[in-house]
């Protein structure tokens, strides 16, 4: 029978962190370094890891606050262009944008390395996204107020447990169901503009869409999640395709005609910092940071610095029940993160 004693499970776990360093050793000079004054290299790793976590931080932040102006582009860009017309012309840019990323990184290769199975899977999940998911997610900012359709389309985590316990047949326990009704009842605050006895929507249809927004998202991630490919290179790869998608679409159903010029600076801004360079900021902020936890709280800032941008940039009143219901959303998804972790952990220390 394996001991639970605490000083034993102490002892495991700095063996693991200090395997873990033995591995990382990029150079001889290291290994040396390590031999001949373990504490100089102790020294000289933390150093490192202090370095690294600050640019993380930075990376992340500078994440964080793109993403929470892209809301108020979105309605911004939406006084000057239909919903296919942004998602046209910021698909291209971001198309535009990831190329040259790939370029820089030098990353361009291994798109000619890819099977006709990885380009038939990028073809489906360019599908959902950018085509399906931004299609989608536009027309709902389309039709209601921007600090109504962001939040809602912020649940996606939530929905990502749903679909893990339809798609992956995950077992949930009665208490993992309690993130889920605080984050819902979020949703239903804000769909009735506080009213929930009447259960009167201020717009069906926008609501049935930002929440299919982030039915569609969370489809997105979990097929996503399964490809293991590098992150830049499926996501352009995912965006050269759904381009495809976009260009029919917007041939069938709109047209490329702008009349005023500030829509196209709006979908460039949409393109670059919603669906490009961001995602890229943030994927450094991840591999330079110690782990994931310690920057991927940051992202809870987000829907609410992107209150203020809608408040003072949009003018819209921020309504009570947007703001009571986004708490109870952003909480929901923090006690469901919890959640995880600690079953993590157990998991960790149990090995």
């Amino acid at each position: 029978m394996e001991t639970k004693d605490p000083l034993y499970i102490s002892i495991l776990h700095s063996v693991k962190i200090i395997s873990t360093h033995c591995t990382a050793l990029q150079s001889p000079l290291e290994m040396k370094l390590l031999i001949v004054s373990p504490y100089s290299f102790m020294k000289l790793k933390l150093f490192e890891n202090v370095k690294n976590q600050n640019l993380a931080y930075v990376y992340a932040l500078l994440a964080v606050l793109f993403w929470s102006t892209v809301a108020t582009a979105f309605k911004l860009s939406l006084t000057y262009l239909s919903p296919i017309q942004l998602l046209f012309y910021s698909s291209l840019s971001s198309l535009s944008v990831l190329f040259v990323i790939l370029v820089i990184q030098k990353k361009l290769k291994l798109i000619l390395k890819s099977t006709r199975r990885e380009l038939l899977y990028s073809l489906f999940l360019g599908l959902l996204n950018p085509f399906l998911y931004y299609l989608v997610l536009f027309k709902a900012y389309s039709l209601l107020l921007a600090q109504e359709a962001q939040p809602l389309n912020y649940t996606w985590p939530l929905v990502l447990v749903i679909l893990s316990i339809l798609i992956l047949k995950q077992k949930i326990k009665l208490k993992d169901m309690i993130p889920l009704l605080i984050g819902f009842t979020g949703v239903v605050i804000i769909s009735t503009r506080g009213n929930i006895l009447s259960f009167s929507f201020s717009n069906p249809l926008g609501i049935f869409l930002a929440l299919s927004s982030s039915l569609i998202w969370a489809t997105f991630w979990i097929l996503n999640m399964r490809d293991g490919r590098d992150a830049v290179v499926k996501l352009f790869l995912n965006f050269l395709f759904g381009f495809i998608f976009v260009s029919i679409f917007t041939a069938m159903f709109s047209s490329l005609i702008v009349d005023q010029h500030m829509g196209l600076v709006g979908a460039f801004y949409v393109g670059l910092f919603e669906m490009g360079i961001t995602f890229v900021l943030w994927l450094k902020a991840l591999k330079l940071s110690k782990t994931t936890a310690l920057i991927g709280n940051l992202v809870f800032l987000s829907p609410f610095i992107s209150l203020i941008f809608i408040h003072f940039i949009l003018h819209e009143n921020i309504l009570p029940s947007t703001f009571v219901g986004l708490v109870l959303i952003v909480i929901g998804i923090m006690l469901q993160r919890y959640s995880i972790a600690l079953k993590s952990n157990s998991s960790y220390l149990e090995r």
